[in-house]
């Protein structure tokens, strides 16, 4: 009698996961810069041109690459910021993964902050450009792209809204600023450093942070008021205040010495300016918060904030600016604006 004999079985293989959609957005900078004829560079490259030149970039994700603006980036306006930001918008509604800007070192940090504000998704957004054109040697764009896209496609990376990937290092939109010109090492976080960094190919963090409890601040179809930034100097007399209305100003940012404060001969005209506008009191130190209930001379920032001001909490006077554009654009009465500042510490 034979042995019984059992049917073969198989196994379906298993389907490999779908890599993630990353849409690499291009605004220009140093990174896309070649020599041009007439001396020095100029953005020439587009997205799909840098995303070709990293060796393992497409292993990744599966990467859509545009190019909308072909600037350096001081030329950059928020206006433009709002677009791409729309633009992220609409590709995670599509189902993207999460989003990768290029752009020139200058305004990374304005950027960064900007689609913080403007983005309002669990989803990544990470913004990278490089110190060193793609001709100089050392070029740091390529690393810079493959470390901001493993950070942009990280599980980790989620819920944290924008960041900016450059020497290896995660900062938080919040806090990052470019300190220096030339070092590929130019970025550091002020209050708590960079939340993490990139090695032996992925992301790996240290720390996170909240997202803003603050509403996604849409700019909708118009110009978007102008905000004039003043910066305090030792023996400033504060003759520029009182032009800012009649310049067609809508709002102002007092980026004062120490914990906010301004000479005592200025008190008076802030006052005044904060009678006609939003003025908002930051610091033109490099880390902490503007204080509000040590200092009580003249100027300090107990007088300043009984004249009107607006304390900035923990953000610089560029992110204050932006954030005060954004708030007057959506209406945002002076308490409301207040409040704004105050989610971000």
């Amino acid at each position: 009698m034979s042995a019984a004999t059992t049917p073969a079985t198989t196994t379906p293989a298993a389907h490999p996961a779908k890599p993630p959609r990353l849409l690499a957005l291009s605004l220009g900078g140093t990174i896309t810069m070649t020599a041009t004829a007439g001396g020095g560079i100029a953005p020439t490259l587009g997205a799909a041109d840098l995303v070709a030149a990293v060796p393992g970039l497409g292993e990744v994700a599966d990467i859509e690459a545009r190019s909308p603006f072909r600037l350096g980036s001081s030329s950059l306006t928020l206006a433009n910021i709002a677009a791409v930001a729309a633009e992220i918008r609409a590709a995670f509604a599509e189902g993207f993964d999460a989003a990768l800007v290029i752009q020139g070192t200058d305004t990374i940090e304005e950027t960064a902050f900007a689609l913080d504000l403007l983005v309002g998704d669990e989803r990544p957004v990470v913004v990278i450009g490089a110190m060193r054109g793609p001709q100089q040697p050392g070029a740091d764009g390529p690393a810079n792209l493959l470390a901001g896209a493993l950070v942009a496609v990280s599980a980790e990376a989620r819920g944290m809204g924008t960041l900016v990937v450059l020497n290896d290092e995660i900062h938080a939109a919040r806090y990052v600023r470019k300190a220096h010109t030339a070092l590929t090492s130019a970025f550091v976080s002020a209050n708590g450093g960079p939340l993490g960094l990139v090695a032996e190919g992925r992301a790996r963090f240290f720390s996170r942070v909240a997202p803003p409890a603050v509403p996604v601040l849409l700019p909708g179809a118009g110009e978007l008021p102008p905000v004039a930034l003043v910066k305090i100097g030792m023996g400033d007399d504060g003759r520029l205040l009182p032009a800012l209305a009649g310049l067609g100003y809508a709002g102002a940012v007092i980026e004062g010495a120490g914990a906010g404060h301004v000479p005592g001969v200025m008190a008076e005209a802030v006052g005044e300016l904060a009678a006609q506008m939003p003025v908002v009191l930051a610091s033109r130190t490099l880390g902490g918060p503007v204080f509000e209930r040590s200092y009580g001379y003249p100027g300090s920032e107990i007088d300043l904030i009984a004249r009107g001001a607006i304390p900035a909490g923990l953000l610089p006077a560029l992110k204050a600016r932006l954030l005060l554009v954004l708030a007057l654009k959506a209406g945002f009465s002076r308490e409301r604006i207040a409040a704004a500042l105050a989610a971000f510490g």
